[in-house]
């Protein structure tokens, strides 16, 4: 594609977690049977006026404020009308043109690329329609229904499907430090409309844009973005023209599927939600979200680079999880090394987690027992993969790393009168390979280091038992 430039710009939707919805007091419980958290407000029933949920407007005024917007003072809720069969009202209420934050911004790619958030507004989920293999009905779920949701719209900045999933990653870490929003794509609670059009190279007029559905996982933002990119390059290279459609991607097939033709914002007839007031929202209720807010990823990653001393891959490791990050930062403080500690965790504990499909607080081994273990290494208690086996026995049992060691009888042999035998037998041995090194083949040392180990089952210090080899070694070549 050397001649043209992509556009991109993401609508990411949120759950928000509240007990109740938007504007009832239904449950917001995540997998219950059909229709059984429903009542005459979000089933648009006769007569039912809606509340606000006042949490979710603290939750939504929470991310305007971490993602740098301005929240208006006033806003306005509005009817978004349309059918369909998931929406039993025939109307969303959302907000149109007097939305609660606006004009924010995030750095992604390390922080060399800004990209501009339009808006943060708060409105109400849809329900959900239930296709069953072999049956030839939709049924329809209302449980989602008033869910309430903050749609998050980037400016189009976006210029790559990895810079879009970048993006998309950075948002779901930001609702989840805030706890606002678990996350959870594969449930729904976290998903993206992405729009895409291409334009000549050194063009400012945009091209006509796509629109690609409810993508819920970062690999289908990617690869949808890429098929749709491609889609609209070979079709303006045979010089037609892109049609401006609402598209479904289909993860199986790999390929988009035009749902209907885009709408524009005169479709959905919006006009300001008669049954609510204007949004009135005080100094007082935004100064005290404001000290709610925890420290931000990136403020994070700047402490533990500047403060720890941690390279800054490390730190994006770490902070991409705000539980992991405090995992982290606890273990730590326990032993005084940053980085040793660093490399255990984005190493045996990530790989522990994701094997065990557990997340950190479901993990047996406590921060200072973590620390306990490390420091027995450093002390040379241990040598690396005795500490790695005890690891995952404590992994398992969340038994502490010294009684572990104790009761298998673990502890490394640094004592060199020792480990002086047992080099002695392993040259006497192996005289070959004594006679090669001495001719000049160095290697073989790994070698020899790897029999003293063998000999004392792991136990023998490596450092000790090379210093050892290596002077026995050389007595040898003197006479």
């Amino acid at each position: 594609m050397p001649s043209f430039e992509t556009i991109i710009g993401l609508e990411v939707h949120a759950q928000l977690q509240t007990k109740s919805k938007m504007f009832c007091g239904c449950s917001t419980r995540f997998g219950s049977a059909p229709n059984t958290q429903v009542c005459p407000v979000c089933l648009g029933l006769p007569g039912a006026l809606p509340v606000v949920n006042v949490k979710a407007v603290e939750a939504a005024v929470k991310m305007g404020l971490a993602t740098g917007c301005t929240v208006a003072r006033r806003s306005v809720f509005a009817r978004k009308n349309y059918f369909y069969p998931d929406c039993p009202k025939n109307y969303q209420i959302s907000q149109y043109e007097h939305p609660l934050c606006s004009n924010g911004f995030l750095h992604v790619e390390g922080g060399e690329k800004r990209i501009g958030i339009t808006r943060v507004h708060l409105e109400e989920d849809a329900g959900k329609l239930i296709h069953l293999e072999g049956d030839d009905h939709s049924y329809a779920d209302m449980n989602r229904v008033g869910v309430p949701l903050i749609e998050i719209v980037s400016e189009p900045d976006i210029r790559s499907p990895r810079q879009a999933a970048s993006y998309m990653q950075k948002l779901r870490t930001i609702v989840r430090y805030l706890e606002i929003c678990d996350g959870n794509m594969e449930e729904g609670s976290l998903r993206c409309d992405v729009n895409v059009s291409l334009r000549k190279k050194g063009s400012d007029k945009f091209g006509t844009k796509t629109e690609v559905k409810n993508l819920n996982s970062f690999k289908a933002v990617e690869q949808a973005l890429e098929f749709e990119i491609e889609r609209q390059a070979r079709l303006l290279g045979e010089g037609r023209k892109i049609q401006q459609d609402t598209l479904l991607w289909d993860s199986v097939k790999g390929e988009s599927q035009i749902m209907r033709s885009k709408e524009e914002a005169h479709d959905y007839r919006y006009f300001p939600e008669p049954d609510l007031l204007v949004l009135d929202i005080p100094e007082s209720l935004i100064q005290r979200v404001d000290t709610e807010i925890p420290e931000l990823p990136d403020a994070k990653l700047d402490r533990f680079v500047s403060d720890l001393g941690l390279p800054k891959y490390d730190a994006e490791v770490l902070t991409s999880s705000r539980e992991i990050a405090g995992y982290f930062e606890a273990t730590a403080k326990e032993l005084g090394d940053a980085k040793a500690v660093s490399n255990w965790v984005m190493g045996e504990v990530l790989r522990e987690l994701k094997d065990k499909k557990i997340d950190i607080s479901q993990f047996k081994i406590l921060p200072r027992q973590l620390a306990a273990l490390i420091a027995e290494v450093q002390s040379g208690g241990i040598n690396m993969p005795t500490a790695k086996d005890v690891f995952r026995d404590m992994a398992g049992t969340g038994n502490e790393a010294k009684d572990i060691i104790e009761k298998k009888g673990l502890k490394q042999i640094s004592d060199e009168g020792a480990l002086d035998a047992v080099v002695v037998s392993v040259l006497d041995n192996y005289p070959q390979e004594v006679a090669k090194y001495l001719a000049g083949k160095d290697k073989l040392l790994k070698f020899l280091v790897g029999q003293v180990m063998k000999e004392t089952r792991g136990k023998a210090h490596p450092q000790k038992a090379t210093d050892l080899l290596k002077e026995a070694l050389e007595k040898r070549r003197g006479s």
